[in-house]
This record gives C-alpha cells, structure tokens and sequence, in this order.
C-alpha cells in the first residue's frame, strides 16, 4: 500500500508511473486528496470544538467555585450540545478515514524504474537462456502421456475425488514428488533459510498484509463460515509472522522458506494450455521469502535469482530468465524475474518461478517495520518459488525420457532411491 503522504506529495508522479502497470489511477488518486483534505478540514472543525469545550469546563468550574449555580447549568446545557455536535464530526471523520483507505488499497504497487513498457506476457523481456535444449525421439510424449503409461499420476482418479486441476500422485509418481520437496528445502536451508511449516488456512488481515485480500481476481478459495482463505502460496503467511512487528536492523535480513501445498481457483483458465500439470487447482511449492533493509532489498533480489538459478542448473533443466513488463507485474510486486523451463514434448517454455521485490508494498500492509537508531520504516519484502513442483515434474518427465524409461536427475538420486523410471 502507498502511503497517504506520499501520495499527496506526488500525485502526478504516482499517476504517470502506474500508467506502466496499464492503471488510471487519475480519478482515484483524486478522490483521495480531496477526502483527505475534507479530514483535515473536519480536524480543524474538531479541534476548534474541543478547545471551546475546555473552557466552558473551566468556566464552569469557576461558576461552581463562586456559588453561581444557575449560570454554570447554563453553560452546562452549552455543553451537551457541543458534546453531540463533536460526537456527530468523529463519527463523520471516522467514515472519511475508511472511504480513505478504502480506495488506498486499491492503489497497486508502483512499478520499478527497470520494468519494462508493455501490456502482457509477450511483451516481457528475456535477460537470459542457460542449459541445452534436449533433442528427443520423434515418439516423445507429453508428462500427461508418461504419467499414465508409467503410473505416475492418476488425473482421472483426481478428478473423480475432487475435481479438475486435482491430480492424484502414486507409486514413483508420489516419491519423486516428495524427493523434489526435501531437495529444494535442504538446498534452501543449507544457503541459510530457517524453515517453517506455516498454516495452510489465514485470516483476512493475513491476506490483506501481502495484497491477496481484496481479491480482485477471485483467485483465493474462501472458506465463508470461518472468514478463512486457503493459501495460495506459502508467502502468505511466511510474510505475516512478522505482521504488527519492529525488527532492529540488525536483524535483518530475516530468510524464511517453506513447503506448502498451495490453492487457487485459476477462474478464467481453459484450453490446452491447462492440460496435465500446466495449470491446476491444488500444487505443491517451496517458498522462500525475505524480510530486508530497504538499502539493501535489490542486491537481495539479484541472490535469490542466483539462488534459484543455481537450483535449476542442479537439476539439469534448461531455463530461461524473462523480466516481467509493467501489464504482465502483479498488484503488489515492484520488480519481478520469471523463470521458465523448457518441456521438451511440449515445446514450449512453462514458469517454474517468480522472483519479486514488493519494497515496502507489503510491509505497510502488514506494519512490519525496521528500527535503527531512533528512526523508524517499513521493511522491504521480497519472496520466490524454490521452486514450485507441477511444471518442474513436467520437465523432468518429458525432457528425460528415453526408451529405457524416464532418468531421474543425478542430484535427486539420494532422495528418490532410485534412478530410472520404467
């Protein structure tokens, strides 16, 4: 969320940067001023108010002290009307602060100055391409294809159970996905995350904290009863343990990583780019987030891209890293890096990862500040999939597939205990 203060020191700033993001943010940014002001305009009212109340009390206690009864029950009567007409002002006063931040929180993020120009996912740009592409057997077939004639994943079963974009994972299947969870969390935890099994289930000011709530793209699975949202990723609440919290600078960064199982409703989505593990309801993924210094949250941002970079190359998966353009970056993200793998029988490129810098977007949300010396700020945020496993188990099955059966990854071998699939 940008502060109040802010916005009113460069409205025409604000309003020519988020025309990178494809917002008008003219009208809105408007209103706000101008309620902000009637506030100021009501405080001033408030104040006056108040102050004449405190010296009608002194009057009449001076009326009390000199036995003139009759004239401080007049002023008395005074009184009870100023103390309605205050009451009536606060409660106008509160209403204008909740107008207020009503239409601050749907303000997004501002873009940084690196974020490319453009309206969608064509227009993003690719910084770099590591790893060979493999060259398959013109009988390759796509993950959906092995997972069947391997036993892997059962989708049908999955759809039965739950529905579509519910796979159900067996044998090999369910143990390579479990491999990949413990790998990618000992990799973090050995590069100095501390891990978490955080809940699968926030609150509405968790949500709101990281910018999910309100959910403007009806991507978050609402438990109604209990005003409860399952998580669509584990960022959520890795970000919210430190809601409502001073960290000294000293502290900082803090480095948080975590294996959830992550829920959203993908509304919207169809066709065959949905098909297998492309696109579902219920995935697995492993988070890794960090609260940080805002001097230092873009030199961070470059380590967890070498972090994550580095995990691909362990895994033996050709990527490529693309900076998002301003209409493909998400509400809350300032700076954001996806990296995409390449599946093999698909021929095409599928994300794996999103690396974001939020800046202080989040932490104002979540009042997560930074104490040094005697100066308070917010935190910078930032958070990345390490990695997230439906389209990294894509990959692995198509781009290792041979006549012998699907080769497991050297570096994987420890977990899965076995090396082939067949």
């Amino acid at each position: 969320m940008l502060r109040l203060n802010f916005i009113k020191e460069n409205p025409n700033d604000i309003i020519s940067i988020l025309k990178k993001k494809n917002f008008d943010g003219k009208k809105l940014i408007m209103e706000i001023i101008q309620l902000d002001n009637s506030r100021i305009n009501l405080q001033r009212d408030l104040n006056e108010l108040q102050n004449k109340m405190n010296l009608l009390s002194k009057e009449i206690g001076i009326c009390y002290a000199e036995k003139n009864i009759i004239q401080a029950e007049k002023l008395k009567t005074e009184t009870k009307s100023l103390k309605d007409l205050i009451q009536e002002k606060k409660e106008n006063q509160k209403q204008l602060i909740e107008k207020i931040n009503g239409k601050l929180i749907q303000i997004p993020n501002l873009p940084n100055i690196e974020v490319p120009q453009g309206n969608n996912e064509n227009d993003n740009e690719i910084i770099l391409q590591k790893g060979e592409l493999p060259n398959l057997d013109q009988d390759k077939i796509p993950h959906w294809d092995i997972a069947k004639k391997y036993n892997l994943i059962d989708f049908e079963k999955g759809n039965t159970i739950t529905g579509s974009g519910f796979p159900l994972y067996k044998n090999k299947g369910a143990k390579l996905q479990r491999a990949l969870i413990n790998f990618f969390l000992d990799y973090n935890i050995k590069n100095g995350y501390n891990e978490y099994l955080p809940p699968h289930l926030v609150n509405q000011e968790s949500a709101f904290g990281t910018g999910n709530y309100p959910d403007k793209e009806g991507q978050m699975y609402h438990i109604e009863k209990d005003n409860l949202f399952l998580i669509p990723t584990a960022e959520v609440p890795l970000t919210n343990i430190y809601r409502n919290q001073i960290l000294e600078s000293n502290e900082l960064p803090k480095k948080l990583t975590a294996y959830s199982p992550c829920f959203r409703r993908e509304a919207g989505s169809y066709g065959k780019n949905v098909r297998g593990l492309n696109r579902l309801h219920q995935f697995d993924k492993v988070e890794i987030v960090q609260i940080a210094h805002p001097k230092n949250s873009y030199k961070i941002l470059e380590e967890m891209i070498d972090h994550v970079s580095k995990l691909l190359l362990e895994l033996g998966l050709p990527f490529r890293l693309v900076k998002l353009c301003g209409g493909d970056l998400s509400f809350s993200s300032a700076l954001t890096f996806d990296f995409e793998v390449f599946s093999a029988a698909q021929e095409k490129w599928l994300e794996v990862s999103s690396v974001s810098n939020f800046e202080s977007f989040q932490s104002i949300r979540s009042n997560i500040k930074i104490r040094e010396n005697t100066t308070l700020d917010f935190c910078h945020t930032l958070n990345g999939s390490s990695l997230a496993l439906p389209r990294i188990m894509a990959a692995i099955l198509e781009n290792n597939q041979t006549n012998s059966g699907i080769k497991i990854p050297q570096r994987l071998w420890e977990y899965t205990g076995f090396k082939l699939i067949s």
